[in-house]
């Protein structure tokens, strides 16, 4: 392992750390024993799964207890206008433009990270302990103040320990982040699950069919992941002789699931958005509107499915172009057996990938939902759904084949340096 891999690694596992510290770190003014309590006592809500997405940070009112989900809630508002807006969507693919196109991102993530500060600061005032004392131990006018600048600052340092892991460490940091928060979730899921065995509230056999479905959905989402259609590539006779010393593909590969994991937090943050303000309201129209939205709810998974199937179809049309992949095998003087070069090449690659990604969006959506729908039936008196599951396989995959590149190409370097 070379140098620049090793401190890669350390600078993401840095960051993480830090990440984790700042989830100890509570808002001024709040009785941290009164919100415990709250969560030991309803912890199925949707409050209770962004807890779990935040790594417990939310349980503890820390000034990251918004988490990343801000700043992809305004990554998806800006794809959306993007694809809607032809001006905004050349803006991303300039250099310059790209620089200001973030820019936009990270106003946006201040502005809703405001705005559910706020709800959150309104939804504490009533809330109290189990001996009627209050969550907020200062002016609630002071403590708004407080908790929206709090969590703000919170909201942008995780904003840039992701932009930060991204551009110097190993791997996606916005994925990382969210990945850490789900896995430092772990141990007191398994503690409380020892508890419930201990006390009759949960029997073996549950455990164990719990178990053998994670270790089912793990198995499956390494198979589909690591499957793809290679598309076969014939090259020229003149253009195999120029390019002799070098490698040249023969095949294209298109993976079943092309957008990866972003389709899932996508759908995660688009639904977690309306259930941090509907949650904190005292409003019975907005409660019994959050009673239905509970993530422990038929409709609410009947619409991460649909989000899911959505954003699966979204961003494989961004991140795969089969015009340009159609150019450049022109180019190369390559072509695919039975398909003219240029445009019905491209037309071609797009029903490919269109078929696969009906396969793709499907898987995503039934692991992300199906889990929870066996667990419900068993009976398990808490919350556990596949997304959690497939962030965490799938960013694990990602960072694990990007650690391989990176090992590979320090081998292929030195290879060279030598005269090998």
């Amino acid at each position: 392992m070379n140098k620049q891999l090793v401190n890669q690694i350390l600078i993401t596992l840095g960051f993480l750390l830090l990440y984790r510290l700042l989830a100890y770190v509570p808002v001024p003014g709040v009785d941290i024993d009164v919100i415990a309590s709250f969560f030991n006592s309803d912890e199925t809500n949707a409050l209770g799964l962004m807890n779990m997405f935040s790594g417990n940070a939310i349980e503890r009112l820390s000034i990251i207890s918004l988490g990343i989900m801000p700043y992809i809630t305004a990554s998806i508002i800006m794809e959306l206008l993007a694809a809607t807006f032809p001006a905004l969507a050349q803006m991303k693919k300039d250099r310059d433009g790209m620089v200001k196109y973030m820019q936009i991102i990270r106003y946006a993530t201040i502005g809703i990270t405001i705005v559910q500060a706020i709800g959150v600061s309104i939804g504490l005032q009533s809330l109290t302990g189990p001996d009627g004392s209050s969550a907020i131990l200062i002016d609630h006018t002071t403590f708004m103040l407080v908790a929206m600048v709090s969590m703000v600052a919170g909201t942008v340092l995780l904003m840039w320990f992701g932009e930060q892991i991204t551009q110097s460490g190993i791997g996606n940091g916005i994925s990382l982040i969210i990945f850490a928060g789900i896995v430092s979730s772990i141990p007191s899921a398994i503690g409380q699950t020892v508890t419930m065995l201990n006390t009759g509230a949960m029997s073996f056999i549950t455990v164990i069919g719990i178990l053998v479905l994670i270790f089912a959905t793990v198995f499956v989402i390494i198979y589909v992941e690591l499957g793809e259609r290679r598309i076969p590539v014939t090259y020229a006779k003149k253009t195999i002789m120029q390019n002799q010393n070098k490698r040249v593909m023969n095949y294209i590969p298109i993976k079943v699931n092309l957008s990866g994991v972003i389709p899932v937090i996508f759908a995660s943050a688009l639904l977690m958005f309306p259930m941090t303000v509907l949650s904190t309201s005292t409003n019975p129209i907005i409660q019994s509107i959050s009673d239905v939205l509970n993530p422990n709810g038929y409709l609410y998974h009947l619409l991460t499915f649909l989000f899911v199937v959505f954003f699966a179809y979204f961003y494989a049309s961004i991140v795969f172009n089969a015009k340009d992949i159609a150019d450049n095998l022109k180019r190369q003087g390559g072509f695919i057996p039975g398909v003219r070069p240029g445009e019905s090449t491209a037309l071609f690659l797009n029903e490919t990938a269109s078929r696969l990604t009906f396969t793709g969006s499907i898987y995503l959506g039934l692991v992300a939902t199906l889990p929870w729908i066996i667990v419900s039936a068993m009976g398990v008196p808490f919350f556990f759904g596949g997304v959690a599951v497939l962030i965490i396989v799938q960013v694990a995959l990602d960072t694990m084949r990007k650690v391989e590149a990176q090992i590979y190409s320090s081998k292929y370097q030195t290879l060279s340096a030598v005269g090998l």
